[in-house]
């Protein structure tokens, strides 16, 4: 996410919320806008969930991490906490700035603040952990073998990305089930704003994906394809490991 204004410090809602929610401030929301749905809001204390309050797919890709972890757009850490309970070897990853503090401020172990696309790694990681519809920062359908690319390089030889998305079809669906998919680009990939208080992002692209067609570009860019499970409403989890 890039600035919306002239001050980058303004550019860190979930951030920004993060750090008044754990200096004390309750009921606070962050206002999400998008190019296909409503105004919607995430209240902040979701995002210091517990692992029973977890949903079912964010739960079982916690059970299924090994070795050593990197948990991808980490957030303020809720992920990352659970693994440390476990004893495995997790790291966060996140650009927000506010979230890394307030995750270190939690208690998790390794943070690191930076980009996706930026980060190296010389020994590389057993899992990849993209959670909250983590595949999105593919950003769209084009730019997923940049994505691949990269999780290549951050991954260990046997190693697995474990990530949820959702099939956003159902948005277009009547009353018979009948879909009518939109002609110019992909329906997955959507336009977001976030905003909480003087902080705003410009808007950025976010990438949902229907399992079939993940499935299909993986093996394009050289991984395996495994669906764990499915959500209650058009999600899923699912494993790729690169092809030997």
């Amino acid at each position: 996410m890039e600035s919306s204004t002239t001050d980058s410090n303004y550019n860190d809602p979930l951030g920004e919320a993060a750090l008044a929610y754990l200096a004390g401030k309750r009921n606070l929301k962050i206002k999400v806008q998008s190019n296909i749905v409503e105004d919607d809001v995430i209240p902040v204390d979701y995002l210091f969930r517990q692992f029973n309050e977890m949903p079912v797919l964010e739960q079982q890709a916690i059970l299924h991490c090994r070795g050593s972890v990197l948990d991808i757009g980490g957030g303020v850490g809720s992920h990352a906490l659970e693994l440390q309970k476990k004893g495995l070897d997790v790291t966060m990853l996140d650009v927000s700035h506010g979230c890394c503090l307030a995750a270190k401020q939690r208690g998790v172990k390794k943070v690191i603040n930076d980009d996706f696309y930026s980060l190296t790694s010389e020994q590389g990681y057993d899992t990849l952990l993209l959670m909250m519809n983590g595949i999105g920062l593919a950003a769209a359908i084009e730019h997923l073998p940049v994505f691949f690319a990269q999780i290549k390089r951050l991954l260990k030889p046997g190693g697995q990305v474990i990530l949820d998305s959702s099939d956003l079809r159902y948005l277009y669906m009547d009353e018979d089930s009948y879909c009518d998919l939109p002609d110019e680009q992909y329906y997955g990939e959507v336009m977001y704003t976030m905003t909480f208080r003087q902080h705003k992002t410009i808007p950025f692209e976010w990438l949902f994906i229907d399992s079939a067609l993940l499935a299909a570009k993986a093996k394009e860019n050289g991984f395996s394809f495994e669906k764990m499970a499915d959500g209650y409403h058009y999600d899923y989890l699912a494993r790729l490991q690169l092809i030997t």
